[in-house]
């Protein structure tokens, strides 16, 4: 390992799901994801990146999965970056007006997932904590550096913008230290935070199908594009299904009960026998 990233256990294989966790909330979340991967079938490697403010019982349950765990540090950013990307201050200039973002959405600590370039894999998939993982998705780590699907959950007028949620990369140092030199800029304003860099620095990036990061308001914006059969991951934005009381239930049941199931101990069922969303609506 390398400055800004250090584990106790080395590398099981060259290939790697990697998420990223820097609170107790989002290690809730990381555990269902965790164990939807094994379901799924993968043995790659799956890598839990976390800031040492976790506690050893918000960790247990990723490390009792077989997760490796990844002490990460946030970026050395300025203070003028910190302050201009504050949850306050970033809500305030660049408001969600679609949805709604959880209290304990930070959205500075975002920028830590650039640190998976400093990882000592060949190839890794990432993919945020709130995200399930329904169906193998293996063949993702023969992808090129970058490919993610586009932020699609509304209208096809969103294809245009890419969604950071999931997406293809192969670790290099050298590459994280352009994306340092690129990051903390005199006056500079990513305004949806890791998600707006990473278009900015991979500009020409690759197009995967909505398929393999299927935004859960698709489920009532956009009913005719949610096919079960060829979702791959599911990706909660917004609201997230472990909140309580969750403010979309009424819209969003069966995705959070779906949620809950792989969040447990027990069977998960089959999502073909879930709710049609023209249905659910």
């Amino acid at each position: 390992m390398t400055e800004g990233v250090r584990s106790d256990t080395a590398a099981g294989s060259r290939n790697a799901y990697v998420t990223l966790v820097t609170n107790a909330d989002f290690a809730r979340g990381a555990r269902a994801l965790v164990r939807s991967i094994r379901l799924g079938g993968s043995r790659e490697d799956i890598v839990v990146m976390h800031t040492a403010a976790l506690a050893d019982t918000d960790l247990a349950p990723l490390r009792a999965l077989g997760a490796r765990l990844v002490v990460t540090d946030l970026l050395p950013t300025s203070h003028a970056f910190n302050t201009a990307h504050a949850r306050d201050r970033l809500h305030h200039v660049a408001p969600f007006t679609k949805g709604s973002k959880p209290p304990f959405h930070t959205p500075l600590d975002n920028f830590a997932k650039l640190r998976l370039w400093q990882l000592d894999y060949d190839r890794v998939v990432f993919l945020d904590a709130d995200t399930l993982m329904l169906r193998n998705c293996d063949r993702l780590f023969l992808y090129p550096e970058f490919c993610a699907a586009p932020n699609v959950y509304e209208s096809l007028a969103d294809f245009h913008r890419m969604n950071s949620g999931v997406f293809t990369a192969r670790p290099d140092p050298a590459t994280f230290a352009r994306m340092m030199a690129a990051l903390d800029q005199p006056g500079a304003f990513w305004q949806r935070t890791d998600q707006t860099f990473l278009q900015s620095f991979f500009p020409d990036w690759h197009g995967l199908p909505v398929t393999y990061n299927t935004l859960q308001y698709v489920w009532f914006n956009m009913p005719a594009l949610w096919d079960w059969p060829s979702v791959h991951i599911l990706h909660y934005q917004y609201e997230k299904p472990w909140q309580t009381p969750h403010p979309r239930q009424a819209q969003l049941g069966p995705l959070i009960d779906l949620w809950h199931a792989y969040a447990g101990d027990g069977a998960v069922p089959e999502t073909a026998s879930l709710n049609n969303p023209t249905v659910a609506r």
